[in-house]
């Protein structure tokens, strides 16, 4: 996938999940969208104008000050689609997420790793433990400061990686959203020699060496 596609996708993944908030409750505000959807508040107000302009979303009042957004009919057939196209990259996604974090664990083994934590829940995560499961590596906590459940996937969910139970040879990023950070963060923690990360996230070579520093 190139970078103008990976981009198109991108694109289309947050106007998806605009265009379901906003049919969800259309009263919340800017910020909670924004918080949501896990992208910065000045993206939720582009976002939504482009919507607003393009006739998909309608703006109404609402008490306190504060709009109430709306999807118009030509906005519930636009979720459709997307929700259509999403579902149909989903299983381009599933390969290549596969692939990598199968090539990811047999590094991991390599190196003579057997415990690792992940860092980011998402659908990689999920994907990510049954590769663990397959390579014989034993995924011992997910890493999520914004996470709310306990557990995921059947492992335990902490917030720092000092709470990961036990000891642990790695860390492997599976944040989607922050990928570069969720590196960082984690090489401040445990030393960027002992983080891994799937292809698919698009980490460069400087992002790594910058977290080594």
């Amino acid at each position: 996938m190139g970078v103008a596609r990976d981009d198109e996708v991108a694109n289309e993944r947050i106007m998806l999940g605009l265009l379901e908030t906003v049919e969800r409750d259309g009263g919340q505000s800017q910020r909670h969208i924004a918080s949501e959807l896990g992208i910065a508040l000045g993206l939720v107000n582009a976002y939504l104008k482009r919507c607003i302009k393009k006739g998909l979303v309608k703006v109404g009042e609402a008490p306190a000050r504060r709009y109430a957004y709306y999807l118009t009919p030509q906005g519930f057939a636009e979720k459709s689609r997307l929700t259509v196209e999403y579902l149909s990259d989903s299983f381009s996604f599933f390969r290549q997420a596969r692939a990598g974090c199968a090539e990811v664990f047999e590094a991991a083994k390599a190196r003579g790793y057997r415990r690792v934590a992940v860092a980011g829940v998402s659908d990689l995560a999920e994907i990510a433990r049954i590769c663990a499961f397959e390579s014989g590596i034993e995924i011992v906590a997910v890493v999520d400061r914004s996470a709310a459940a306990q557990t995921f996937v059947g492992v335990p969910v902490v917030r720092n990686f000092g709470d990961v139970p036990g000891p642990f040879d790695a860390v492997v990023v599976t944040d989607l959203r922050a990928a570069r950070e969720t590196f960082q963060a984690a090489a401040a923690a445990v030393g960027a020699d002992r983080v891994l990360a799937p292809k698919l996230l698009g980490l460069r070579a400087q992002d790594i060496r910058e977290a080594a520093e």
